[in-house]
């Protein structure tokens, strides 16, 4: 009766435990649209937009050079296309003050504000992706992994009580 128990106990475990499948796809580097030309924002402003199933900040800077970079500032995930973008090469979450650079992602200064220096001390400072980036017609284009949304997801756990309703993913 020990083992039967010891059983269902090992079986149950294991339809929860996360998937390892790995990835899907080797990266694979391509321009993908991302926003239009005439959605640009104006110097010393960023704009968001989504590229390859990613979400891009788009920041022009005073002199009208354009920057791509995630859209997510961490520690907390505000997206970084409602920050400001600075004269000094920098855009600014607009919650807890922390600057990145236009060109590298790189942190210039790691939650400077009063929230920021509660919630910041928590964390170590990260920096976002930044991404290359054209105009190509009337589209900006973005340098993205198109393969990186389907290997994040790989590790998804899927199973018998997937969200989706299917083992393998698929809707009904």
């Amino acid at each position: 009766m020990k083992s039967v128990i010891a059983l269902a106990l090992v079986g149950s475990a294991a339809a929860f435990a996360p998937s390892t499948r790995g990835p899907v796809a080797p990266p694979k580097l391509m321009y993908v649209p991302c926003i239009s030309t005439d959605d640009l924002p104006a110097p010393g402003s960023a704009t968001s937009g989504v590229a390859g199933g990613l979400a891009i900040c788009i920041a022009v800077d005073q002199k009208g050079a354009v920057y791509a970079l995630g859209d997510k500032c961490p520690p907390v995930n505000q997206p970084l296309s409602f920050g400001k973008v600075n004269t000094d090469g920098t855009i600014s979450d607009p919650v807890l003050g922390t600057k990145f650079s236009l060109k590298t992602g790189e942190v210039v200064s790691w939650c400077p504000s009063g929230l920021g220096l509660l919630v910041g001390g928590l964390f170590d400072p990260v920096g976002v992706p930044t991404y290359p980036v054209k105009a190509k017609g009337k589209v900006v284009e973005v340098q993205v992994d198109v393969n990186y949304k389907a290997n994040f997801e790989a590790n998804y756990w899927s199973g018998v009580l997937d969200a989706q309703g299917k083992a393998n993913g698929k809707y009904y």
